[in-house]
């Protein structure tokens, strides 16, 4: 009998530890997941193009001013030619003053991109306060776009697309009018396009020639398990959750993100910006 009691302490404080570390330790810091991506559209012009990719701030919530100011510092030592952000930028459980949203317009303010900054909303964003949230967007530089494009022209003219669809979780996405350029063009061969739930990668790559997709709300899954991987991921990131998948040619990458949602922990799962280099596949 004393034995089975010593086992189930031990047991326990190894979960007490677990708790403790996922809480505390599993939450801060971040990492740059740095990813060389090749293909054959990507215009001359445009060869060697840095994209740097973040998600999921779920600001107050876990994430402090302080640690924006390190994620933008780090952001703009990439020197990045274009800079996405994928969506919640708030947390729907949250209460965040004026303040707090005007630090951080500041603060994204000063992420430098040579191109452009853009950014979608996230099912978070859209509940919580969507107006106030476009607002940082609008006050910090970054493009935002609902269901909406942009073209990127570099110095000989040559170009690439980028797209961003609403989120789905409150049916708010339209693929058809964010592609809709393509309609009566057919002159950009490298198309990048932005969504928060991952799982809607499947209809856009169905109906339309996409060489990249750039996604968030999975935070790859907040706990994972060696093996087993995450525990729990949300819906429309039941399909798509890991940090990259090759659909029928088409490259989508998820961002881990830096915040948390539901539940304050972090497992096997660090906090996480992406850095994308893409270069032009020479033809063999």
């Amino acid at each position: 009998m004393k034995k089975i009691l010593k086992w189930l302490l031990i047991i326990f404080i190894i979960l007490f530890l677990i708790i403790i570390y996922a809480r505390y330790i599993g939450t801060m810091g971040f990492n740059t997941k740095e990813y060389t991506l090749y293909n054959k559209d990507i215009p001359e012009g445009f060869d060697g193009l840095k994209i740097v990719h973040f998600s999921d701030l779920h600001f107050n919530r876990a994430i402090s001013i302080k640690k924006i100011e390190k994620i933008v510092n780090e952001i703009n030592l990439i020197n990045p030619d274009i800079v996405v952000f994928t969506g919640d930028l708030i947390d729907k459980d949250v209460n965040i003053s004026d303040k707090d949203y005007n630090n951080l317009t500041n603060l994204l303010l000063k992420i430098k991109a040579k191109y452009g900054k853009y950014a979608i909303l996230g099912n978070h964003d859209y509940i919580a306060d969507m107006d106030k949230v476009i607002g940082v967007y609008d006050g910090s530089n970054f493009k935002y776009l609902d269901n909406d494009y942009d073209i990127i022209y570099d110095k000989n003219n040559d170009k690439i697309f980028i797209g961003g669809v609403n989120t789905v979780s409150y049916d708010m996405d339209d693929i058809d009018k964010t592609m809709n350029y393509f309609k009566d063009n057919d002159d950009i061969p490298y198309k990048i396009i932005l969504v928060h739930e991952p799982d809607i990668s499947d209809k856009i790559v169905n109906d339309y020639s996409v060489n990249l997709i750039l996604a968030g709300h999975s935070h790859n899954g907040q706990i994972r398990l060696p093996i087993i991987g995450p525990i729990y991921t949300p819906p429309h990131s039941k399909k798509y959750y890991d940090n990259y998948y090759d659909i029928n040619g088409t490259s989508l990458y998820i961002s881990s993100g830096i915040g948390v949602s539901t539940v304050n922990y972090r497992l096997w799962n660090r906090p996480s910006i992406n850095f994308y280099r893409i270069n032009k596949e020479v033809s063999k």
